[in-house]
This record gives C-alpha cells, sequence and structure tokens, in this order.
C-alpha cells in the first residue's frame, strides 16, 4: 500500500473534479418558521427519541419507550437519560403508563394480550426486577424479583414462569474485601460468565439453572414455549461475544442441547418461525464481514442454514415472522425500505421509504399492521404506525417544540472517488445564500467503520448537524468505503487499508464540494468517534494540509499499541486489519497517526473517556505528546473520568458539544492562531435559549 497522502496529488484530488450530485434534497422549513432560531446545544436536553415499540395483538395500540435526557438546564442532577413507557391508540392519543423517577428496559407483550412486561428498579427493589402493567393503566405489579441481575427474558406462553439470563447469585460476594482496600483486578481472568435461568412466577423456590456450554447473551422462546434459541460464546470475552456466539437450540423443558447453527462470525438478532420449525436470524456472511447485516434461516432440528441474498446492496436492520416469510427492514445507502422474503431467499416484495428512515419493525397478530421507530432530516425517532403497503401515520411527535427551530437543507450527495468508486454521503448546509467563496464546513465521520449515515436526524452532543448549520456550517457525513448499507463488497473494499483509500473518499467529497462552490477548502474541519476518530486524528496528521481543526474523540492513534489494550483484538484484525502486528509491523507504523505527527499544521483538540477499554485513554495521550513535541499547531487534550467509550452523563456531554463548537468557531470561522481559552463559564452557557 501506498500512503503519501502528503503528496501534491491529494492536493490536487481536493480541488478535483468530481461529480457532485445531489439527491432526494430535503426542503427547509415553511416560510411561517422563517423567523424561529436555530438549533442550538441546549436543546439536545429536551430532545426526546423513541427508542423500543411494540404492536399490540389487536392492532389498535402501540407500546413504545421514551429515551429522556437529563434537562441540566433546569438544575436536574447529572446522569444519563432515562427510558419511559407509554403507549397510544391513535396518532396523537399518547399515555405514559410509567414515567418520572422510574427508567424501564426490556418491554414485552405479556402473553394475555391486555398488558406489557419490563425491567425495572423501584422502591424496594435490590436490584431491577420483573413487573407487569396493563396497556389501560394502574400501577405496576411486581411479578418476579431475581436474585441476579436480569440481562434478558422470556416470558412462558401462559404466563407462569420467565426464562432469563444472568450471572449465578451465589458466587463468592467480595464486596466487604473491597471496602476494606481490597480491590486488585485480575485482568480478563475469572469474567463472570451468564448463564440461562428458569423461573416459577409465584413459586418460592430457586431459579433453576440450565447447564449450557458457554456464556449466554441473548436467548428466545418459539410461540409453543417448547424449544430455547441462546447465543453461547465460549467466554465472556468481549472478542468471543463479538466473533465467537453461536445460536443453540435448547430444550426449554429439559435443558438439553440440540443443534448449533455454525455460522463463521458476527451475531444478531434472532427469532422462532410460527411453527418453531425455522429460526430466522441476522449475521456477517463470513469472518471477514464487519456487521451482523444478512438474514439467515436455520432449521432448528439440525442447525442447516441458509443465507438470503447474501449479494444485496443493504443492510438488514430487523425483522419479523409474516406467516412463513420474514417481513425485514433494510436501510439501502441513505434510506430504507420494507422487502419481504421467503425462506427459500426468494424476494417477494420490496417497498422503499420517502420522507423517512425507518429503524424497528413489530407487526399485529394479523401480520397486516406494522408499528416502528423512524426519523428524518426533520425530526428525531418518533413512532409509526402503517397497513402494510400503506402511507404511515405518525402516532408520536415527541419533540413538537422543533417546529419553532429553523432548520438547514439536507440531501444526499455522491461523488466518485480517485479511483472510480461511487460514494455517498449526507450534507446539512444553511439557509440562505451562501457566502462568496463557499460556508466554513465540518466533516464528521462515522465509526466502526462498520455503520452509515443515514438521510435522518444527525444531530447530537458529538455530531453538530443542524447545531451547525444554525451558526453558518456546512456538515458533511461521508459514508466512505467500509461503510454498511452497501453490502459486503463494500465493506471489504477496506479491508487491509485503513484509512488509506476509505480515508481518500472523504478527502474526495470535501474536495467536490469545494469544486462546486458550496464550501471554502481552507475552512474545513474534521470531527468523528472510535474509527472516526481514527480519520479525525489522521486528518490531523497525514493530511493536515486539508483540514483547519480537527476534534478527534476516543480516537485510534498509534495501532500498535491499540492492539495491546483494546478489548476487541481479534475483532480488529478478522475483519479490519487482516495482520497481526508481528506478521507485519511496518504495515502498522504506517497506518498510525503519531508515525505522521511531525509538522502538523492542524489544531487539534483530543478528547477521550477515562475508563474506555475499547479505545484505551493511553491512544489520546499519545496523541497528544507527539503533536505537542513535533507538531507546529495548538493542541489539547480534554478527558471525561467516568466516561467510556462515548459520553453517557448529561455535563460531559454538555462539556463536550460546547468545547467541539467553540474548536470550530475560533479555527473555522474566528480568528485561529493562538489556542482559546480552556475554561467555559458554564452558568452564562445554561442560561442561553
Amino acid at each position: 500500500m501506498t500512503i503519501s497522502l502528503k503528496s501534491r496529488a491529494l492536493a490536487a484530488a481536493l480541488l478535483g473534479t468530481f461529480a457532485l450530485v445531489p439527491v432526494a434534497a430535503m426542503p427547509a422549513m415553511a416560510q411561517e418558521q422563517a423567523e424561529a432560531r436555530a438549533v442550538t446545544i441546549n436543546d439536545l436536553f429536551q430532545l426526546r427519541q423513541a427508542g423500543q415499540v411494540l404492536a399490540t395483538p389487536g392492532a389498535d395500540r402501540v407500546v413504545f419507550t421514551v429515551s429522556v435526557p437529563r434537562d441540566i438546564r433546569t438544575g436536574a442532577s447529572d446522569g444519563a437519560p432515562s427510558s419511559h413507557l407509554y403507549v397510544a391508540d391513535s396518532p396523537g392519543g399518547v399515555r405514559a403508563l410509567v414515567a418520572g423517577e422510574d427508567t424501564v428496559s426490556g418491554v414485552a407483550l405479556h402473553p394475555d394480550g391486555e398488558s406489557v412486561t419490563f425491567l425495572a428498579r423501584r422502591t424496594g427493589d435490590e436490584r431491577p426486577a420483573l413487573y407487569r402493567i396493563a396497556l389501560s393503566g394502574g400501577a405496576p405489579e411486581r411479578l418476579y424479583h431475581p436474585e441476579t441481575g436480569i440481562q434478558g427474558y422470556r416470558m412462558t406462553p401462559d404466563g407462569s414462569g420467565v426464562y432469563f439470563i444472568g450471572r449465578d447469585p451465589s458466587l463468592p460476594d467480595h464486596s466487604a474485601l473491597r471496602e476494606r482496600g481490597f480491590r486488585a483486578n485480575v485482568y480478563e481472568e475469572n469474567q463472570p460468565v451468564s448463564h440461562v435461568w428458569h423461573a416459577d412466577l409465584g413459586a418460592d423456590g430457586p431459579a433453576r439453572r440450565f447447564d449450557l456450554p458457554g456464556h449466554a447473551s441473548a436467548l428466545e422462546l418459539s410461540e409453543d414455549g417448547m424449544l430455547l434459541a441462546v447465543t453461547l460464546a465460549p467466554t465472556a470475552s468481549v472478542d468471543d461475544s463479538m466473533m465467537e456466539q453461536r445460536w443453540v437450540f435448547v430444550d426449554a423443558a429439559s435443558g438439553a442441547v440440540g443443534a448449533t447453527v455454525q455460522t463463521p462470525g458476527k451475531l444478531g438478532m434472532g427469532r422462532f418461525s410460527p411453527d418453531g420449525s425455522q429460526f430466522a436470524f441476522l449475521a456477517g456472511i463470513n469472518r471477514a464481514d464487519s456487521t451482523a447485516g444478512t438474514l439467515h434461516v436455520a432449521d432448528t432440528q439440525g442447525g442447516d442454514y441458509t443465507q438470503i441474498a447474501p449479494d444485496a446492496e443493504q443492510h438488514v436492520r430487523d425483522f419479523a415472522w409474516r406467516g412463513d416469510a420474514v417481513f425485514a427492514l433494510v436501510h439501502v445507502r441513505q434510506d430504507s425500505a420494507w422487502v419481504s422474503y421467503g425462506v427459500d431467499g426468494e424476494e417477494i416484495s420490496r417497498e422503499a421509504h420517502g420522507g423517512f428512515v425507518a429503524h424497528s419493525v413489530s407487526l399485529d397478530a394479523s401480520g397486516d399492521q406494522v408499528a416502528f421507530v423512524a426519523d428524518s432530516p426533520n425530526h428525531p425517532r418518533d413512532v409509526y404506525v402503517a397497513r402494510i403497503g400503506e402511507a404511515p401515520a405518525r402516532w408520536a411527535d415527541l419533540n413538537p417544540w422543533l417546529a419553532q427551530r429553523t432548520l438547514g437543507e439536507q440531501r444526499v450527495v455522491r461523488w466518485r472517488a480517485r479511483d472510480g468508486v461511487e460514494v455517498e454521503g449526507v450534507l446539512i448546509t444553511p439557509q440562505g445564500e451562501r457566502p462568496e467563496n463557499g460556508w466554513p464546513m465540518i466533516a464528521v465521520v462515522h465509526g466502526g467503520p462498520e455503520a452509515h449515515d443515514h438521510n435522518g436526524w444527525l444531530t447530537g452532543y458529538s455530531r453538530p448537524g443542524q447545531i451547525g448549520a444554525g451558526e453558518g456550517f456546512a456538515v458533511f457525513y461521508p459514508n466512505y468505503r467500509g461503510s454498511t448499507a452497501r453490502g459486503f463488497a463494500f465493506i471489504e473494499l477496506d479491508h487491509l487499508d485503513p484509512p488509506g483509500a476509505e480515508f481518500q473518499d472523504i478527502v474526495d467529497g470535501v474536495g467536490a464540494l469545494a469544486n462546486q462552490g458550496l464550501i471554502d477548502a481552507a475552512r474545513v474541519g474534521i470531527t468523528g468517534g472510535s474509527y472516526g476518530g481514527f480519520a479525525s486524528a489522521w486528518g490531523a496528521t497525514v493530511a493536515s494540509e486539508h483540514f483547519a481543526a480537527s476534534v478527534p474523540f476516543v480516537a485510534l492513534t498509534d495501532l500498535v499499541s491499540f492492539m495491546g489494550n483494546t478489548d476487541i483484538p481479534v475483532e480488529m484484525v478478522d475483519v479490519h486489519f487482516m495482520y497481526y502486528p508481528w506478521q507485519n509491523w511496518d504495515w502498522y507504523f504506517e497506518h498510525s497517526p503519531i508515525m505522521h505527527a511531525e509538522g502538523s499544521r492542524t489544531p487539534t483538540l483530543i478528547m477521550h473517556g477515562e475508563v474506555d477499554t475499547r479505545v484505551a485513554p493511553s491512544q489520546g495521550y499519545i496523541l497528544y505528546r507527539y503533536l505537542k513535541l513535533a507538531g507546529e499547531a495548538p493542541v489539547r487534550l480534554v478527558t471525561y473520568p467516568g466516561e467510556g467509550h462515548g459520553l453517557r452523563n448529561a455535563a460531559a456531554q454538555f462539556d463536550y458539544a460546547h468545547r467541539l463548537m467553540g474548536w470550530m468557531r475560533h479555527y473555522l470561522q474566528g480568528p485561529g492562531g493562538e489556542i482559546p481559552s480552556p475554561e467555559l463559564d458554564f452558568d452564562a452557557l445554561l442560561a442561553e435559549d
């Protein structure tokens, strides 16, 4: 591989002649909203999003969860968002079932069809317990208070029992020793294994543990209650859970292990067919597939399986059985569609979506009505309901105040990379006429790289989106090679070459936008988290001449040491790098941003969680030190105590968002030069409209 990205060829590519094709442009807000203000960082802390959604058997109600952030603007305590439970029986007919101080997870329809179950830790609970609440409302009823934490569960068909995953509560309790100061950690040894259990509800006896070979992480139960499907991995390590899990069928009464589905790589969700003879699930098509995005159907007796449409340019996100066919939600490039497949792999129907991107599927008992969560360029994830083949209705508008915000114009863009590969992305531009030299721009690079940015709501604490557009920035989300939603062939294009050609895709996209006069090539910043942070660190070093500011977040910066302290070394090699370090040391050195830090002219703000086990915080320290010693531009490192691979708590997100935007303003819109003050006036910022 050649990575001389500082060459004149790259400079020429940036201002080259690649064609940029706008696709499916979304209009800005209507004229009556013209005086509404832009979206701000503070708005993020009142932004609610739908999560899980379930269609009830009678097709007249849907149950769904809502993520509710801590609104620290109003003095709320710091913390992660809460998850509340709602029910709707018509568009706008929304009622809260469980809200307030409670937070719920694991919502499922109860077999009686008139209530739902969920996990919550309420007053008097030592740990999250299993509850039931009627769809008509009322007080939740505690069904089961386990001796161990429940990581996932399925009710028996008659509602008398529950199968669940949890750790063994009889293991020694070392809390007293820890309180005395004995807190040594033995790295990667004696990781607690999770098991499958069965409990009779209403009985006083202990739960029964199934003797299964390995660490359990997910389970499904056939409709007749006779058969379990369990994902088992050899150990509880993250690498094994990513790469070595297999679906195993288990007799629900005896616990006897039956067939194993011997897939070669990553696994996703699974569901039994109505008669229990088949099991549909998501998985990678081979060991090198970076995502479990292809539909498979297995025989539950023998474990033999069929891959469904493995060559399709899509990513299956969710599915449900509809009779003897599988009704799937697929993402295709930046959009979504419903696709029905026969178990033989034949595509029965396909219905592309317009105006929204769906993220889930729940069919009612008849299979004729679907409830789902979807977002659009104009709103985050809300709840929709539709009869199959008909236009959907939006049953829950969780953020009506967004009607009083001015949104930028969002559209899909396409360009040709220098080697001829067609690449796409999403572009948000401010309202009004573009400046004479084009807008300053922030390129936001997604992580993974087994992910993609869709043409929906793209605004969050680390993703400027509409916040950036409201401040006069164009915001660009490139789906470089290696991204999902275009099939395995596109994913495979990044193998052996991170972040070589895939990074060139980003640079070529920026060049295409500049060549169209949309953006100012001299005022382009780059940011992203994890693998997107890798690209951002690359932009601050190898391609420093092309980026006027960089904000890498939880970023890979030194691949040799990264492989020594990440919790997914096998996954990184088998689906991305293809070499272990000792097989090609030079490759690891050449692909590390720190090796190209000398002479960097890009002001770089590095941010990292202090307890990140995926990309150790040392990766941030290393990049900081190398840029500090060998670079020629300002550099700053900010770390967040108690935060991992991404920020969960509201105060940390607030701080991050303001530092990110402040850095971009200073170097892309402002005077640049000397590093800005590290201090934030939190009282003033929290009081802003």
